[in-house]
């Protein structure tokens, strides 16, 4: 039935036990993977006087998540490897992830969204629930959601 799907990931335990099932799912159903990743965007705040600046520049920023993108997604590649489940990644820069996560299921064609129910967020996060809410929300493509 399903044949391209989309698994978005974070690299978090919960992520990674979704990626495990997700693979098992693609395995059985004779489907593909493009496993996602959405990656922040640099954080840019002002106080006035006395503000703290943080001496990461944006172009180190930008290092450090290509970084944990490639990290991220490599994993998950080899885990579907192993399984012997034809895969992809692809990874962009956004603040809105379940927006990023609607967009990459739609420009790679994908029939359906496997995600976690919940997860955590910030540079080493991706998925919350409320995340999850939105792209159930907004998606035209169908998801599934693991628990």
């Amino acid at each position: 039935m399903f044949k391209h799907i989309l698994v978005p990931t974070d690299g978090s335990q919960l992520s990674t036990d979704t990626v495990r099932r997700a693979i098992t799912f693609a395995h059985d159903a004779g489907a593909r993977i493009t496993f996602f990743f959405a990656k922040p965007d640099y954080p840019v705040a002002f106080y006035g006087e006395g503000a703290l600046i943080d001496p990461t520049t944006p172009e180190k920023f930008a290092e450090m998540a290509d970084k944990q993108a490639a990290e991220v997604l490599g994993a998950c590649e080899k885990l579907a490897a192993e399984a012997g489940v034809d895969c992809s990644s692809v990874s962009s820069t956004s603040d809105i992830p379940y927006e990023a996560i609607i967009e990459a299921a739609n420009n790679s064609a994908c029939d359906l969204i496997f995600m976690a129910s919940h997860g955590r967020r910030g540079f080493s996060g991706l998925l919350l629930g409320s995340e999850t809410q939105k792209v159930l929300t907004h998606s035209k493509v169908p998801v599934l959601v693991y628990r």
